[in-house]
């Protein structure tokens, strides 16, 4: 697959991300921070800093910002009436920048994963000079740590974590990648010390080493272990859900900020909120709308955000997020990256979920009703048979590229009968093919993806020692996508299949 040009407009973002940053350490802590704002002030720096390329992030940065919904949220009465309000969005590759602007009272609002939350929320506390920061939203999460991925150069022979004994691994470090790496190294009998040599490499770093196979393997998260892959130079050999530990990105808050103007922190949420409610409702049109904004393939972007997606969108904070900060404390610790005093058992008191109960309680929305409820399955009627989809873990998709919209099987039979199809009609398809892991409902791409056929029943699966184990239990071979496609060739239109 072609690697696609930077968007003009992503490029201009970007110069425009420059000259914030330019002018914000011009004017470091005198024109418009929380400290120099008084009720006189007829101006308000909303200085917000996200990650526009980590799709978890999307939601709560690229939406709110092209869309202009913190404009349309933010308050205009009383002590607001009459306020002119500056906002400032910066995009970063990583959650450190943010924190370091945030130390430095040039972002109010950053987003970022659990791991470098953690190290913006304990820095804080020893150096914020009584300002902390809190967590106040949550925006995707994995509960089984889906999305962070290892990967090797796409014609390596390096199939399984354990190959990678002596050789080179690059992750970034303090990340919640370099987390998941060090317990997946672990828990297959690596010493990550002694069996292998870990350096740390920025995403951009990682995917250019991996491409001129410069690196053995490369660890990432969101969403570059499935962006490299789907642009053909790399080969994912470990999915992060393989560790069932949960992972996500979060909203953080300086608490000065918060307590100047907390209505402006409610309007961000409500905002927040309407982002989430525009991407289950109109999932193709804005993953593609992502897709322009921050340079990553829209297919990517719907594989991690879409119906089973990757991530769910839950603005919440739960239990599964308070388990992710706990694992990172643990970890971090491990790593000596983090104070030895820090309490894992303390996470639960970084969090302040007022706010965002404030913005649902005036969108007329439950708390507990969207706490409990965030699953975004695949739903309606298949493609092909019109009859309806009943269980999306069986179920396939195809996005046709240059189409609005994605094509919906109940089946990985009925999506290779479509395939067939535009085969005869002379359509090629180059966008992606999706499937789900049989096992966890995962959304995979197919061409990734090992099969197991029974019959009329194909079950995909992320691993091959998974796809092994169900062959065995039903007396079936292992197929990958090119073989099951020739299959079905020959069996649907042996005329075609034979050209």
């Amino acid at each position: 697959m072609k690697v696609p040009r930077i968007p003009r407009r992503a490029v201009l973002f970007s110069l425009f991300v420059a000259a914030i940053a330019f002018s914000s350490a011009c004017s470091r802590g005198i024109a418009n921070s929380p400290g120099s704002n008084s009720s006189q002030d007829k101006v308000i720096r909303i200085a917000i800093g996200t990650q526009d390329q980590v799709i978890n992030t999307a939601t709560g940065g690229s939406v709110i910002r092209e869309e202009k919904l913190l404009e349309k949220h933010l308050p205009k009465t009383g002590k607001y009436a009459n306020i002119e309000y500056n906002i400032e969005w910066s995009s970063y590759t990583s959650g450190p920048p943010i924190t370091n602007k945030m130390l430095a009272n040039q972002i109010d609002i950053g987003m970022m994963g659990d791991f470098p939350a953690t190290i913006n929320m304990t820095t804080f506390q020893q150096k914020g000079e009584g300002v902390k920061t809190l967590y106040i939203a949550t925006l995707g999460y994995g509960a089984t740590g889906a999305g962070n991925a290892v990967m090797v150069p796409k014609d390596s022979p390096v199939r399984t974590l354990t190959d990678l004994k002596g050789k080179q691994v690059s992750v970034p470090f303090g990340s919640a990648a370099h987390g998941m790496l060090l317990k997946a190294l672990k828990e297959n009998g690596l010493d990550p010390d002694k069996d292998l040599k870990l350096i740390s490499q920025a995403p951009e770093v990682g995917g250019a080493s991996l491409r001129t196979n410069q690196i053995d393997a490369h660890a990432n998260f969101v969403p570059f272990g499935e962006l490299f892959s789907f642009r053909g130079f790399a080969r994912k050999i470990f999915d992060g859900a393989q560790t069932n530990v949960p992972t996500f990105h979060g909203v953080l808050v300086r608490s000065d900020f918060a307590e100047k103007y907390p209505e402006v922190v409610v309007a961000y949420l409500k905002a927040l909120l309407e982002a989430n409610q525009l991407f289950k409702e109109q999932p193709e049109a804005i993953a593609t709308k992502i897709g322009e904004w921050s340079g990553v393939e829209r297919e990517v972007v719907y594989m991690f955000l879409g119906p089973n997606g990757l991530q769910r969108l839950n603005p919440t904070i739960r239990q599964v997020n308070f388990d992710a900060l706990k694992n990172s404390v643990v970890t971090l610790k491990q790593l000596q990256r983090l104070d030895a005093s820090v309490n894992p058992e303390d996470v639960t008191k970084w969090a302040d979920e007022s706010f965002l109960k404030q913005a649902m309680q005036e969108m007329g929305l439950s708390y507990d009703t969207i706490a409990a409820n965030d699953e975004f399955p695949i739903t309606g009627e298949d493609a092909l048979t019109k009859k309806p989809i009943k269980d999306a873990k069986l179920a396939a998709q195809i996005w046709v590229q240059g189409e609005d919209n994605v094509m919906n099987f109940a089946s990985v039979k009925n999506m290779m009968g479509m395939l067939q199809k535009l085969k005869t009609d002379g359509k090629k398809v180059v966008g992606a093919i999706f499937v789900h892991d049989f096992n966890q409902g995962w959304k995979l791409f197919a061409e990734n993806s090992f099969f197991v056929r029974q019959g009329d029943n194909v079950a995909a699966f992320l691993t091959e020692k998974d796809a092994q184990v169900y062959a065995d239990k039903v007396g079936a071979e292992i197929a990958s996508f090119k073989n099951l496609q020739a299959i079905y060739a020959q069996e649907m239109n042996p005329a075609i299949a034979a050209r």
